[in-house]
C-alpha cells in the first residue's frame, strides 16, 4: 500500500453508501488521499485507536483532525475544491438542503435498512418500509422532473449524497424498483451507473 507522507487518510469499505459518496467527493475534488479499504468483520487496529466508533467513512488529516460523518467529509473535500460547483445549490439554498438530508440520512435511511435486511429487523414489517421508502423516491422523481437533477440546472452535492443511497434500495428487488412509474429517477440512477465516477 502506497505511502503518502502528508496526505489525508481515508477509512473506507467499498460498498457502504456513506463511504461511497464521501469518495465521490473526494474524487469530485481532486484531492489525494491515502485510501484504506477495510473488512468491516476485522477492522484494523490503527482504523479502531482514531474512531472507536468503528464506522466508516473515517478522513484523518495531516493535522490530526479527525472526520467520522460523511457528510462533513463530503464538505471538507468540497471546500478545498468543488470544480463541478456540487456545492452551488448549498450556498443559494441551505435550508433546503439541511431538510432534504436530515430526511434522506435519517427517515430514508431507517426505511431502507428495514426494508433491504429485513431479516436482521422484523420480515413482517418489510413492505411497511418499502412503502415508506417508496414515497420519498416518488417525492424524487417529481424534484427530478424539470432538469434530471436534484441540485438544480446540474447535478450536485444532493444528488451525490443521495444516489448510493437509492442505488442500494433498487438492489434490494431490482425488478420491483425497475416496474415503478419513476421514470425520472431511474433515468438519473442509471446514468450514475453507467458514469466513470461510479
Amino acid at each position: 500500500m502506497k505511502n503518502l507522507p502528508n496526505k489525508p487518510v481515508f477509512w473506507s469499505f467499498r460498498r457502504c453508501p456513506f463511504a461511497m459518496r464521501a469518495r465521490l467527493a473526494i474524487a469530485a475534488s481532486g484531492q489525494t488521499v491515502q485510501l484504506r479499504e477495510i473488512v468491516l468483520q476485522n477492522k484494523p487496529d490503527a482504523f479502531l485507536a482514531i474512531s472507536p466508533k468503528g464506522t466508516v467513512p473515517v478522513l484523518n488529516l495531516p493535522d490530526g483532525t479527525i472526520i467520522e460523518e460523511s457528510w462533513e467529509i463530503m464538505l471538507w473535500a468540497l471546500g478545498q475544491n468543488d470544480p463541478q460547483g456540487w456545492l452551488d445549490i448549498l450556498k443559494r439554498q441551505p435550508n433546503k438542503v439541511k431538510k432534504f438530508m436530515d430526511y434522506l440520512d435519517v427517515d430514508f435511511k431507517y426505511n431502507l435498512d428495514r426494508y433491504k435486511y429485513a431479516s436482521r429487523y422484523d420480515l413482517s414489517a418489510a413492505m411497511m418500509h418499502r412503502n415508506e421508502g417508496a414515497k420519498f423516491l416518488t417525492m424524487l422523481d417529481e424534484m427530478l422532473r424539470p432538469t434530471g437533477a436534484l441540485s438544480g440546472i446540474n447535478l450536485g452535492i444532493m444528488d451525490f449524497a443521495s444516489l448510493p443511497f437509492v442505488r442500494q434500495f433498487r438492489i434490494a428487488n431490482e425488478e420491483w424498483f425497475d416496474a415503478q412509474p419513476w421514470s425520472h429517477l431511474n433515468c438519473w440512477l442509471r446514468e450514475f451507473l453507467l458514469s466513470r465516477p461510479f
